[in-house]
């Protein structure tokens, strides 16, 4: 199957002229069910390749978060009849650099080289995907490494609030409530056994998508990318996960007890939108302007006149499932009330007052003007867009219309994207911070509290 031609346009000037679009790529299926995607470029003598497996913390057994990090990070640790060390070594020799990792719908591994060095490239890359040893004294070196990663977690709030957030906003069974992020207990349960089952679960065609992008001859390049991605047994598509958006009847505070910490850090959120939601585009303008750039209402009214801290800002989740907007920032204990009380002023005001045109302009520059450097200028990041679009079952439109759709927001329909999502109503609010010194004054934020100490294990919170 072949995409419309198409060639990457991206006009520097910031008027609604402006406009982007993927360039020229092929698309097929394998035999196995694996999806490849081939994106000629050369206008460096680089290629950038990415696979991806669909399911990522969406699809990890119960008591078993953080297993599909672990099992990313285990296969690339030897593979085929190389050593972790040996990995890492040829690697080197040829130039190329590796990276891999996972979120909540998908696991991936990148590998950028030199067009001339793609069949010896590849083959390593081939080994890690289809022929992982999973040798135990790496297992064990990656647990040590996620247990100190945890134990990290908990000694730095700026960490730990937004694991104890998601356990806190998501409810039990929720394939976020985890995110992916491993705790004491998972940690103790993972093991050679269980990470050879999830790689065997995970590692097959029908949930690869292989993308390719870079200084390549195509009638060259993919026979070898064929090879590769047609070489896991096809499988099972993973099931996609189903959950209720969040919803809440009341107001709740979750507060994480940390005695010696001398700063309050506080996320305070509300239901949002999945990644393909119509409201995206008005949404991604609000937040924009509510907290999502330096410039924002509540950097502004936070650090910059208040100087209530050193940065505050609003997070939209934008995943395969609804998830969260929230209100992210932290200040000294003593000023925790001031801070949040602000914060939610800014928010009472955003929703009641919207946006003008002139901020509409604002921040429509301001996502255009970024959008094609962040997302489409590297031929990694063509990777990465590409299987981002698989993943969330999108086509070329989603980036081709995506400035027309832009182009087509008006103060109206922003304004009414944002009395639907951002809220002053049923707020939940996650504190990490010295409980003994602000519990009274935090208490009158909702009607239903819970304290938990920072040395309990795992990260998600008690029943309310």
């Amino acid at each position: 199957m072949k995409t419309a031609p198409g060639i990457l346009l991206m006009t520097l000037s910031l008027s609604a002229s402006a406009q982007v679009r993927l360039p020229e790529f092929t698309r097929e299926q394998l035999p196995n069910g694996a999806t490849l995607i081939l994106l000629p470029r050369h206008d460096v003598p680089l290629v950038s390749v990415r696979a991806v497996f669909r399911g990522g913390a969406e699809i990890e057994p119960a008591g078993m978060n953080g297993i599909t990090a672990v099992t990313v990070e285990v296969m690339r640790r030897g593979a085929g009849k190389r050593s972790a060390a040996q990995v890492d070594l040829d690697l080197d020799f040829l130039g190329a650099s590796l990276s891999s990792g996972s979120n909540r719908q998908s696991a991936y591994f990148s590998l950028e080289f030199l067009s001339k060095t793609a069949a010896e490239a590849l083959a390593i890359f081939g080994d890690i995907l289809t022929e992982p040893a999973f040798p135990e004294d790496e297992i064990r070196k990656v647990l040590a490494q996620t247990a100190d990663r945890v134990r990290s977690a908990k000694d730095n709030p700026a960490m730990a609030v937004g694991p104890y957030f998601n356990g806190f906003f998501y409810p039990p069974g929720h394939p976020y409530r985890h995110s992916g992020v491993a705790d004491e207990i998972s940690v103790a349960r993972i093991n050679r056994e269980e990470i050879q089952k999830h790689y065997r679960r995970m590692a097959v065609g029908k949930n690869l998508i292989f993308v390719a992008a870079g200084d390549f001859d195509a009638r060259q390049f993919a026979p070898l990318a064929r090879r590769i991605a047609g070489a896991l047994p096809a499988g099972d598509a993973l099931p996609q996960a189903a959950a209720r958006d969040p919803r809440f009847e009341r107001a709740r505070l979750l507060l994480v007890d940390k005695p010696d910490a001398t700063q309050t850090y506080f996320r305070i959120g509300m239901p949002g939108i999945h990644r393909r939601h119509p409201d995206r585009p008005a949404l991604l303008v609000a937040n924009t302007l509510f907290g999502g750039r330096f410039t924002s209402l509540l950097n502004d009214a936070l650090r910059v006149n208040a100087g209530l801290t050193y940065g505050a800002n609003s997070i939209l989740e934008l995943d395969r499932l609804t998830g969260a907007i929230a209100i992210n920032s932290f200040t000294p204990t003593a000023t925790t009330v001031k801070a949040i009380d602000l914060a939610l002023d800014v928010l009472r005001r955003f929703a009641a007052q919207g946006v003008s045109q002139e901020q509409l302009d604002s921040a429509r520059a301001y996502i255009k003007g970024n959008f094609p450097t962040d997302r489409l200028e590297t031929s990694g990041q063509l990777c990465s867009i590409l299987a981002e679009l698989e993943i969330f079952g999108l086509g070329r439109a989603a980036i081709d219309g995506f400035f027309p759709q832009l182009d087509a927001l008006t103060v109206e329909t922003v304004n009414a994207a944002i009395r639907r999502r951002f809220t002053s109503e049923n707020l939940q609010f996650c504190l990490v911070g010295d409980a003994s010194a602000i519990q009274k004054d935090v208490a009158r934020y909702a009607g239903a509290m819970k304290v938990i100490s920072i040395k309990a294990e795992g990260f998600a919170a008690p029943d309310f």
